[in-house]
């Protein structure tokens, strides 16, 4: 290597280290959350979801108040800021979403009925840390101009079917892939008290136009109620190629992997897989493709124990491996974990929210990069001002909220201590290219569990799924969010739960901008963009492509 070569890849090396140390987060939390009464009490809050409350295109950001009220945080673009929509007055149509009287702590989001619009799973643990609760979940439909609960209704208070047991975490899974959704609660067992349950509409008993939603729990159908200690859970096509899986951390027992057998029940092959965990007590837990070999990998958390990062190995037996250094794996009283491109850099990292218990307690962020030969490699990064050594850390989300490409990162508190929420933005990366896709259901609403590839000029294939719950207690955007660095997008694929695809070339000028994917019709149509910035446009139907 020549002098002057050697010159500039150390100018090059030092460059990318400077970078590499640079923090991550910085809080605007007293900009664009200050801590007040009517938007972000000092109260116990838990599990956060992202969903379109008010119907207008944006997403808001569902708060589970465990002492105080639910929040349905809005961004005001002229204050640039986020406000409470779901303020304390009845003639509102979002009072009832408040629901003081709940214990909340899971919630999720997604359309159960084939409407359009996502109904919002409230999960309540009323005076129970397990087994039986004394306050129902809440299953709230926007109907007759306001939010409604489902569970009250005559017909399923005559069914019986509202949940009671305290639980943890809800995810949404197209079971089926028929574009509604049911509703999967990890119950907390109390012995043979309270096994997990998939809530779905009865089509046969419903009359949708009217609003009439009865509801079932299918659970024992779908070989899913199982007695454990449910913790975390995560919907994907983990196994399957575009059925929907269900991962499940546990505790106090072995871990769940429940593989789609394509008639809308469950086979647990969390065993054979390797991923029991049996001696662990887990928490947060996120899906991705964190070596990009097109197979979904599991990320999560054990409460004081080690964490995982279970890369799926190729091969036909499903088998995963861990790969979790000692830094990473190092264990700590972890709640949510989220697997996010945060800098918009090409290359993945993995968030671990920790909750100060019995002591100080940072939270970590590390930056998993793929390498060609070999599994990827993985680094501690500076976290910056999320680290929160005294946050009591109940639940985290990232979401685009205010439109410009980059992630945010709003991190709940509760459980020992009432604290605010937290906002943070990121620091770096602000010259990165990005692309953000929202594929949909055949009714309209957003396609949770579905699969968006997006190959690129230099650095190959990118995965992600949309999400139907994951975190812990929490529900992330229903965006694939891909960030790029320099490389360029030159086409994307979507995979819906039914084995419906579609393929589409991408050009620069389709860089730093939201596609919005319509579900494909048997014959290809041509649509225009919705907007300037959001690009809305019908895939054909490929669902034989190999």
């Amino acid at each position: 290597m020549s002098v002057c070569a050697w010159l500039v890849y150390a100018c090059l090396a030092h460059l990318c280290r400077a970078q590499r140390s640079e923090p991550m987060f910085g809080s605007v939390t007293n900009s664009v959350l200050p801590p007040d009464y009517e938007n972000n009490p000092t109260q116990l809050n838990y599990g956060i979801a992202i969903t379109d409350v008010d119907g207008d295109g944006d997403m808001e950001i569902f708060v589970a108040g465990y002492n105080g009220p639910n929040l349905v945080l809005k961004y005001d673009r002229s204050r640039r800021r986020l406000v409470n929509i779901a303020v304390d007055n009845r003639s509102s149509p979002y009072y009832a979403l408040r629901d003081r009287q709940g214990n909340a702590i899971g919630v999720a989001a997604c359309d159960i009925d084939g409407d359009g619009r996502e109904e919002i799973y409230v999960h309540n643990t009323n005076n129970a840390f397990s087994g039986r609760a004394t306050y129902s979940d809440k299953l709230f439909k926007f109907r007759n101009g306001r939010f409604e609960d489902l569970f009250s209704d005559e017909v399923n208070e005559y069914r019986d079917v509202g949940n009671r047991f305290s639980g943890r975490s809800v995810a949404c899974v197209d079971r089926k892939g028929t574009g509604r959704y049911s509703i999967y609660i990890a119950n907390y067992a109390n012995g043979n008290v309270g096994p997990h349950a998939l809530i779905e509409m009865d089509e046969a008993a419903s009359d949708v136009p009217n609003g009439i939603i009865a509801l079932s729990n299918v659970a024992e159908e779908a070989g899913v109620n199982k007695f454990t200690g449910g913790r975390g859970v995560a919907v994907g096509p983990i196994i399957s190629q575009t059925l929907p899986d269900i991962f499940c951390d546990n505790e106090y027992g072995p871990n769940f992997l429940f593989r789609n057998n394509g008639d809308g029940t469950f086979t647990d092959i969390a065993s054979q897989a390797g991923v029991e965990d049996a001696k662990q007590h887990g928490r947060g837990v996120a899906l991705a493709d964190f070596n990009r070999d097109g197979k979904t990998d599991i990320v999560y958390g054990n409460w004081n124990g080690p964490h995982r990062l279970f890369i799926q190995l190729s091969n036909r037996k499903h088998r995963f491996k861990d790969i979790a250094t000692s830094k990473f794996s190092m264990p700590s009283p972890v709640r949510t974990v989220i697997a996010a491109d945060f800098d918009n850099d090409n290359e993945l990292e993995v968030f671990f929210n920790n909750i100060a218990y019995r002591g100080s307690s940072a939270n970590r962020l590390f930056r998993v990069s793929r390498r060609e030969h070999g599994d990827p490699h993985i680094e501690e990064l500076s976290i910056g001002e999320a680290a929160e050594p005294e946050g009591r850390g109940t639940g985290a989300v990232v979401t685009d909220f205010d439109g410009d490409g980059r992630l945010e990162l709003l991190v709940s508190h509760g459980e020992n201590a009432a604290q605010p929420i937290s906002v943070y933005r990121v620091i770096p990366g602000a010259s990165n290219r990005w692309l953000r896709v929202i594929p949909r259901t055949r009714f309209g609403a957003f396609a949770r569990g579905a699969k968006v590839v997006v190959y690129t000029k230099n650095s190959g294939p990118h995965t992600r799924i949309i999400d139907g719950g994951s975190g812990y207690l929490c529900e992330m955007e229903p965006v694939a969010h891909f960030g790029l660095g320099k490389d360029l997008a030159t086409s994307v694929e979507v995979y819906w739960p039914d084995g419906r695809s579609m393929a589409k070339p991408l050009d620069p000028s389709d860089m730093n901008t939201v596609l919005e994917v319509l579900y494909p019709k048997d014959q290809q149509e041509t649509t225009q963009a919705a907007s300037s910035e959001t690009e809305l446009w019908q895939g054909t139907d490929l669902a034989k492509k190999e």
